[in-house]
């Protein structure tokens, strides 16, 4: 009953974007912006809590800390840090970027009408871009890339992708998968 309230109360529709890192989340969330979406990121929790222990932001560093949380709070505690501000966004459709667990999912739902749309790219081609991108918390190396992979997937993030309302392949130019995700958007939007 409680869930069925939620959603009764709350008018908000939650669009959770899924994928391994450097599969384009964050391009895709910029094109949801660009149509008017508020973007909330499940990452900047982990980075605002490394920053709170006075941590360096390591792939290391932040890694333990997305662990730690899961490990302390539950695992849908990412989620749940973020529920007070997906509440304070003006927008009715709010894009959370890089929801990792079908516990963080199962959180969301609890309260939203969530979609879910998953990206996915190779393995090379998203090591590339984290290179690229060069954030403090990219690996820098294939076996530090590797490492944060498997942590990723551990923490569920490969069931998050299998079971999406939508999948994206993102191997080509940032204004393909901009299109490509404005389209998915829309019809994910109109269901």
């Amino acid at each position: 009953m409680g869930t069925l309230r939620g959603r009764l109360l709350n008018s908000k529709k939650v669009i959770a974007i899924s994928g391994m890192p450097g599969a384009g989340k964050g391009i895709a969330s910029e094109a949801a912006k660009q149509l008017g979406f508020d973007i909330l990121v499940l990452g900047d929790v982990i980075r605002e809590e490394t920053e709170r222990q006075g941590l360096e932001p390591t792939p290391k560093n932040v890694g333990a800390v997305m662990l730690e949380i899961r490990a302390k709070e539950g695992p849908a505690a990412v989620a749940k840090r973020l529920a007070p501000k997906i509440e304070k966004c003006r927008s009715s459709n709010v894009v959370v970027e890089g929801v990792r667990s079908l516990h963080e999912l199962t959180e969301l739902k609890k309260t939203y009408t969530v979609l879910t749309v998953a990206l996915h790219a190779s393995p090379r081609t998203r090591f590339q871009r984290l290179l690229s991108r060069n954030r403090s918390d990219d690996p820098k190396d294939w076996e530090t890339f590797h490492e944060r992979d498997i942590r990723e997937l551990d923490v569920g993030l490969g069931y998050v992708i299998a079971l999406a309302d939508a999948l994206l392949i993102n191997e080509g130019t940032i204004s393909e998968l901009q299109s490509d995700f404005k389209d998915t958007l829309t019809k994910v939007i109109q269901r």
